[in-house]
């Protein structure tokens, strides 16, 4: 798997991830879990995500949240940042995961789903001065395990894909992937035309979708 973008953008975006969640959290005093909801749904996780630069080290933290919040809101926020010595669990969170995402170039949309910011958060204590690497091994194994249940997710994952993107190449619905991926619905009980259809846009066989292979 190629990393998410150009290397040389990976440092002030950790920064700005980071930055961002700080601001959101302590400046704004917004719940960091439904603010990085609105991060994704806004478009900018994605973008971010992609590298954009315009994104990733052309805003700042805190002017990333003013345009996630215009974008989600229609409302221009215009509280300043204050300044902090230390660097808080929230802004730990924001930059691990920017590399993680970099690293493993799984969207943040999908990473969240397994592994919520607030349970990053969670993991700063025993962390926050290990390596990146052990925090990496960690989320691997959480989404290894949960890729364990999950086929599709992790064909979806692998493939740079989101639910969205499947669902356009596929023909299947985004409703109809996301209740196969929550387990709401067993793939193994779908229609062959459907195991074809997301197989075919997934790049792998029929047999490999269900785990038959």
């Amino acid at each position: 798997m190629t990393n998410a973008y150009n290397e040389l953008y990976l440092s002030r975006a950790r920064i700005t991830l980071g930055s961002m969640l700080h601001f959101a959290v302590y400046d704004l005093g917004r719940d960091i879990s439904s603010f990085f909801e609105s991060f994704i749904s806004s478009g900018f996780a994605s973008r971010f995500g992609k590298g954009e630069p315009k994104v990733t080290v052309g805003l700042s933290g805190p002017e990333l949240a003013y345009e996630v919040i215009y974008k989600t809101t229609g409302q221009f926020c215009n509280v300043k940042p204050v300044p902090a010595d230390d660097k808080t669990p929230e802004y730990w969170a924001g930059w691990a995961l920017a590399y993680y995402e970099w690293y493993r170039n799984i969207p943040f949309e999908d990473i969240n789903r397994i592994v919520p910011v607030s349970e990053v958060v969670k993991l700063y204590d025993p962390l926050h001065e290990a390596d990146i690497m052990k925090f990496v091994d960690i989320m691997d194994g959480r989404i290894d395990e949960r890729f364990k249940k999950d086929q599709l997710s992790r064909l979806r994952t692998y493939a740079g894909m989101t639910q969205k993107i499947l669902a356009e190449k596929s023909g299947v619905s985004v409703r109809m992937i996301e209740q196969y991926e929550q387990e709401r619905k067993d793939i193994n009980h779908a229609s062959a035309d459907t195991v074809y259809r997301l197989s075919k846009a997934l790049g792998c066989t029929m047999e490999e979708l269900i785990g038959r292979e």
